[in-house]
């Protein structure tokens, strides 16, 4: 499992995580504006991917899914991948809007005082990364999937916990959410 030394020496210490710069937000578009296509970059434990992880334990602490949107699996990306109809909307209503049910189900999972509640970090089981090719999945292209991650944090007595990330897949190398909690 990785996790990030510089997310575990500020554990407790975040009480608001840093947005994320331009500089450090993966890039989608190119200078006229276009799309850029996917890479078949695996994707690490990257200071921005931290970060984004670190702004979705925010969205679960103040319930606030508007919060973790840099965290979760870009529309423009989204559009690219996927062999359906209109998938800006598929994007819209179903996984924005389990996104949304979800961080309401996580923020839940930390009890009476989630403000108190501070992130530690984030685990991605390197053992279960997959390149789904193209064509698996209803997708047009491939990816980098890996299930069963999860973000560590403590509770307001200081014991250590952990909230699952059901499914993350790449973009252009960076790990994004495309399911929190569950298939739905």
């Amino acid at each position: 499992m990785a996790s990030s030394p510089s997310a575990e020496a500020s554990a407790g210490a975040l009480a608001t995580p840093p947005a994320l710069r331009l500089e450090e937000a993966p890039r989608l578009f190119d200078t006229d504006g276009k799309p850029l296509g996917q890479t078949e970059d695996r994707p690490g434990n990257s200071p921005a991917f931290e970060r984004r992880m670190q702004l979705l334990f925010e969205a679960i602490v103040a319930n606030d899914p508007t919060i973790a949107e840099p965290a979760f699996f870009p529309v423009v990306a989204y559009e690219q991948v996927k062999d359906i109809k209109k998938p800006a909307a598929d994007w819209k209503h179903r996984l924005m809007k389990a996104f949304a049910r979800d961080i309401g189900r996580h923020h839940k999972k930390l009890g009476p005082e989630p403000q108190a509640c501070r992130f530690v970090g984030v685990d991605v089981d390197e053992k279960r990364v997959k390149w789904m090719e193209r064509g698996k999945e209803g997708n047009k292209l491939g990816y980098f999937r890996v299930t069963r991650s999860t973000i560590r944090y403590t509770d307001p007595s200081g014991q250590e916990k952990k909230l699952g990330l059901t499914s993350l897949i790449s973009w252009r190398g960076e790990w994004f959410v495309v399911h929190l909690d569950g298939f739905s």
